[in-house]
């Protein structure tokens, strides 16, 4: 599975990452930050945190808004 990390710039595509790069991330440290796209879906970001949480994962997620504009948001995800 394959999810769109936030976009640095709005006008420029979210680059995409796979499952198994974060998971070689996530193994690397002891805790790890993901922003991600809001062209991921809120289901996609759940089934990220459920299938983290099944490993023994400490996972954290909500949605930040960094305008008034309600489709201006992106996820962060902190799993430890």
């Amino acid at each position: 599975m394959d999810f769109k990390l936030a976009r640095s710039l709005l006008q420029e595509a979210p680059k995409t990452i796979s499952l198994k790069k974060i998971e070689e991330a996530v193994d690397k440290e002891a805790q790890s930050f993901f922003y991600f796209d809001k062209e991921n879906t809120h289901k996609q970001i759940l089934s990220l945190v459920q299938g983290f949480e099944k490993k023994g994962r400490s996972v954290y997620h909500r949605v930040i808004k960094y305008s008034l504009d309600q489709d201006d948001y992106m996820y962060e995800v902190h799993i430890l």
